[in-house]
């Protein structure tokens, strides 16, 4: 889930209140808009392109708890998806749970738990029902395949991906995820959400508005402990000669002299900077993320003879499903339904019940 250099689009209207209360949200549900290229390499990689140590192996978890029977038949069934693939420049056409498992297999590392890849095949889900519904295209096609909306891995991509026992292990645990949630979205107020994930959490998510411009009710703060033991992103640092440092920051003259004088002056309560003064000036902690290519916005920092090393903790605009969070709450025995409802305060999860608004030619 984590590094790209596109610049994320602001989405199109939808119909529900709840498309017209996220206006100011990204259109695709992980990356934030106007990330420059230097962050956007740490956004577009996601989980999925991270090491994955410190994940259990343990095959008895992996078994279905299956709290919501699936119906022989959904809402969703015969829904096809036109994914535009950007480096073969051609439209790839797919059932909309097919959509579903190339977004899984390119958003989550394989090798997490079960529960939370079953988590994070209803967010992606939720996130195409809802663009769906609202009508948005990218030209001919419904979606990219890039970071702009989500990850995808084609047909050809998964069928190239492993090989031998790995192939038909991983690809079955994927359909497993797939299949063990068909049709199932997460709602509020009868809703799809806009349902934003992110890797790494610094041991809290962040509400909607404290990165974003919206507060949406259901992405509220919470917990989420499990990430600093299990993510190997859990912690980064960068050292910017000052120079670099001033620059990036837009800072010059006499505001650019010396060593910095950067100061805290308001935390977010999912504890990350709101706002902190460099040299008199007030910055977001966003801001500052974004400038300085940062994977998280809470951030520590050391300044040295010429140059200045900040540490981050976390990686992600933090709003919403934190994947190394959703692998730690499977690891304690949670259910994909408790760890969606964990993280989307008050939503519910439910079958689609109806076709998104608008038909494939």
């Amino acid at each position: 889930m984590w590094d790209g250099a596109v610049e994320v689009s602001i989405p199109e209207q939808a119909k529900s209140v709840q498309s017209v209360q996220a206006a100011r949200i990204p259109a695709q549900t992980v990356y934030e808009p106007d990330v420059p290229a230097k962050e956007a390499a740490v956004e577009t990689e996601s989980a999925n392109n991270e090491d994955s140590k410190n994940i259990s192996g343990d095959d008895k978890k992996n078994e279905s708890a299956g709290t919501i029977k699936i119906p022989a038949k959904t809402a969703l069934d015969g829904e096809k998806v036109r994914v535009y693939l950007t480096d073969k420049k051609r439209i790839e056409t797919v059932p909309l749970e097919t959509y579903v498992m190339g977004v899984l297999a390119a958003e989550m590392p394989i090798d997490f738990h079960l529960e939370a890849l079953k988590a994070q095949a209803v967010a992606a889900r939720t996130y195409i029902v809802r663009r769906l519904s609202s009508g948005a295209r990218s030209g001919e096609a419904d979606v990219l395949d890039t970071v702009q909306h989500q990850v995808y891995f084609s047909k050809d991509e998964l069928a190239s991906r492993w090989k031998g026992k790995a192939k038909r292990d991983n690809l079955a645990k994927l359909k497993q995820a797939v299949e063990e949630t068909r049709g199932l979205v997460m709602t509020y107020e009868g809703e799809p959400i806009e349902a934003a994930f992110f890797s790494t959490s610094n041991g809290y998510t962040e509400n909607s508005e404290d990165y974003w411009e919206q507060p949406l009710p259901y992405l509220r703060s919470v917990a989420s402990p499990w990430d600093k033991e299990l993510s190997p992103r859990y912690e980064a640092d960068q050292t910017l000669k000052l120079s670099s440092f001033y620059r990036a920051m837009g800072l010059s003259g006499k505001a650019a002299k010396g060593k910095p004088a950067i100061k805290v002056t308001e935390w977010t309560d999912g504890k990350r900077i709101k706002e902190v003064e460099i040299n008199g000036k007030a910055f977001s902690g966003r801001e500052v993320r974004e400038r300085l290519g940062l994977a998280s916005s809470h951030f520590s920092w050391k300044i040295g003879k010429d140059s200045i090393t900040i540490t981050t903790y976390g990686l992600g605009h933090g709003v919403g499903m934190s994947q190394w969070g959703a692998n730690g709450m499977a690891q304690d025995g949670k259910t994909a339904e408790e760890i969606l409802e964990h993280y989307y305060t008050g939503a519910s999860l439910e079958q689609a019940s109806k076709l998104p608004k608008r038909t494939n030619s």
